[in-house]
């Protein structure tokens, strides 16, 4: 199964779930740096990688139905 029709489109395929893993793993970090300070929760803890979901599905959307 091949996924994108030029290499630009594979490339921003690839690029958007790899962006998700690495907004996680920064969000992952920050939170174990503030779990030493102090054990709150804060609701915006995960928008970033909330965001970087909704980022990675609306390119996969946009480029998958041209196949």
């Amino acid at each position: 199964m091949w996924l994108g029709e030029s290499a630009v489109e594979r490339a921003f395929l690839i690029f958007v779930v790899l962006l998700v893993l690495l907004i996680e793993m920064i969000n992952s970090a920050i939170e174990a740096v503030v779990d030493r300070f102090g054990g709150e929760q804060h609701a915006l803890s995960s928008a970033a990688v909330l965001i970087a979901i909704v980022m990675a599905a609306v390119v996969w959307v946009l480029i998958l139905p041209g196949q």
